[in-house]
């Protein structure tokens, strides 16, 4: 049973970006309660303010006005070390491309992590999570664009984060690589507990999600809950 406990709250959340006639509002006062160890899926067209929100929640940007919560931990009052303490012990990032070290082996990558965690998994327990632990001695030039994307969350996830963010995660892939990715993020959150929140603006993605945002020129159109959620390897993409 999902925990009711949230493990983010927004109050009036805003974003601008420049100033006078060329500000531009990249989130309108968004009000938001997201419980933890869920999977949430926001969803949205490019520039509606989906990847604004998340980059806020993960420490990566401040909001221009409103106020954003981490258990109840004050993520607007936070100074610059403060957040960086918050990046390192409690948050995992994947991206659309996969940032991956091209002269490392997948093990290498994925120690770049564990090195500097406080209580990470090995290396090589993060690639058999993912499914990889026959390629870890590969290096990504050796590894499919599925894999290497595997391989960027075994890295997110060997320091055992609080939250997985991930941004367009299958947005360079196949629909075929596309689910296999997507059957890795939901086993995260089901073996680990892990609260996995995904930015895309591919609407299947959002039959996985425990919950759904939908973003629209900066705010929250609607929220939806599914009572029934369909397996990544069967959504019809």
């Amino acid at each position: 049973m999902k925990s009711l406990n949230p493990i983010f709250e927004t109050r009036g959340l805003t974003k601008v970006y420049g100033t006078g006639p060329a500000a531009v509002r990249a989130l309108r006062g968004v009000d938001l309660v997201l419980p933890e160890k869920e999977v949430v899926v926001l969803l949205g067209a490019s520039g509606s303010g989906k990847s604004t929100l998340l980059n806020i929640l993960g420490g990566l940007d401040r909001g221009t006005d409103g106020t954003a919560h981490f258990r109840g931990a004050s993520l607007t009052e936070m100074g610059d070390r403060a957040l960086t303490r918050y990046r390192r012990d409690h948050v995992g990032f994947v991206f659309q491309f996969y940032n991956l070290m091209p002269s490392l082996t997948a093990r290498e990558n994925v120690e770049l992590v564990t090195e500097i965690s406080t209580n990470p998994m090995s290396a090589d327990e993060a690639l058999a999570l993912v499914g990889l632990e026959d390629r870890a001695d590969h290096f990504p030039a050796q590894l499919s664009g599925g894999e290497q994307q595997r391989v960027a969350i075994a890295r997110a996830v060997a320091k055992r984060p609080t939250v997985l963010f991930c941004d367009e995660p299958t947005g360079a892939l196949d629909s075929i690589t596309g689910r296999t990715v997507l059957r890795v993020l939901a086993d995260v959150n089901e073996k680990l507990g892990t609260s996995v929140l995904i930015v895309t603006h591919a609407a299947a993605t959002s039959q996985m999600a425990d919950r759904v945002i939908r973003f629209a020129d900066g705010a929250i159109r609607d929220v939806e809950q599914n009572s029934v959620k369909i397996p990544p390897e069967e959504i019809d993409w």
